[in-house]
């Protein structure tokens, strides 16, 4: 929804009906990730993708059907390989899309929740896409202080609130599926739970052109990026333009005072660039301990490695806290630029958030996108 909130809300201010189509599940490999919308607007417009250009069409047709009839619907679209005419994904996958009416009626809440994801504030959205009449179609926004909305069975509500703030903490959507009377191990009826969790943060020490490119990419992937370091001569707003803030305190007490102060979460990229013993060993020292931290990557040579790990062994730090630090940091694709050396380290957070297995797609078989389906196809 996120991608055409901006239009949905304005039809929506103005009492206009909209039909939104969403991608609640995907199964092997599929061009968009569950999440991704497409509207049909009141005069016939098209806003948005949920499929890169494959079903688009079929969706606009289903959208304009629930615009004149009100029922939402859930459909599978799968492969059209045998068929050049066929409507279907040519990756080979399968995509199951809900489309519903939206306006001030079916969703009397939107500009709250609007408000809320523009704040960068946690809030989900758990819809009933499966299921009986009853309850289809129906919706739950969820906060970590409390739940508006109701499916209409208050024990279905609770479980769904329940299981929908656990994925918003770990900023994820997901299908949950219950009994048609909440029963968690049911089966019968489909929750599809939408998260709209703060933008990850990722931390860069050292005001290095080295961090400057970083900053970009961090910025790219959709990472509020903040640059730290001890020299006020360097670390200025200007020399990081990509940065959504800059700091100007030692990298070990900006560190344990974000620790202190809830800022950091286990979607938190720390990396230190610094590669200046009496920066990043005090610092390293702090984030190696710290268990919310997701990834921490530090740069230098072998020789600056090496001479890490020694300071680091000699400052008390477990081999199973030094395990967690990738050092050297990045990839090895033979970057040499800072641009390039950027794109090294963004393709290891990528990898370590998603899995893979950083050879080249050329060189595998089977489906491409195979963990993200199996990732997205969330059980409760």
């Amino acid at each position: 929804m996120r991608d055409v909130l901006d239009p949905l809300t304005v039809w929506w201010r103005t009492g206009e009906p909209a039909a939104l189509a969403t991608v609640v599940a995907t199964f092997s490999s599929a061009p968009r990730p569950s999440g991704a919308s497409m509207l049909v607007g009141p005069a016939g417009e098209a806003v948005g993708s949920v499929s890169g250009g494959c079903v688009e069409g079929a969706v606009y047709e289903l959208g304009q059907q629930v615009l004149a009839d009100g029922r939402p619907v859930l459909q599978r679209y799968g492969v059209s390989d045998d068929d050049a005419f066929a409507v279907g994904l040519t990756c080979g996958g399968i995509i199951d899309i809900f489309v519903e009416k939206v306006d001030p009626a079916t969703f009397a809440g939107l500009d709250v929740l609007a408000a809320s994801i523009r704040a960068g504030s946690p809030v989900a959205v758990a819809t009933v896409v499966s299921g009986p009449d009853r309850h289809l179609g129906s919706r739950l926004v969820v906060r970590p202080g409390g739940t508006d909305g109701t499916t209409g069975s208050a024990r279905l509500d609770d479980v769904i609130s329940a299981d929908t703030l656990g994925l918003l903490d770990a900023g994820r959507n997901g299908m949950l599926h219950y009994g048609v009377d909440g029963q968690r191990r049911g089966e019968g009826l489909g929750v599809f739970v939408e998260s709209f969790a703060p933008p990850p943060r990722m931390i860069v020490f050292g005001a290095i052109d080295f961090a400057a490119a970083a900053a970009r990419i961090g910025a790219f992937l959709g990472y509020r990026v903040t640059v730290c370091d001890a020299r006020p001569v360097f670390a200025t707003a200007a020399r990081f333009p990509g940065a959504d803030e800059v700091v100007v305190e030692w990298p070990h007490r900006y560190l344990a005072a974000e620790a202190a102060a809830g800022h950091l979460d286990a979607r938190t990229v720390l990396c230190v660039l610094t590669h200046d013993p009496k920066f990043d060993v005090p610092l390293l020292e702090v984030a190696l301990r710290l268990p919310e931290v997701g990834y921490i990557g530090a740069m230098g040579s072998r020789r600056t490695h090496h001479d890490r790990l020694a300071r680091l062994r000699d400052a008390g730090l477990a081999e199973h806290e030094i395990a967690r630090m990738s050092s050297p940091i990045g990839l090895d694709l033979g970057a040499r630029t800072p641009e390039e050396t950027a794109v090294s380290i963004a393709a290891e957070i990528v990898l370590h958030n998603c899995g893979g297995t950083a050879r080249r797609l050329s060189d595998r078989d089977g489906a491409i996108h195979d963990r993200d389906g199996e990732a997205l196809r969330t059980s409760v």
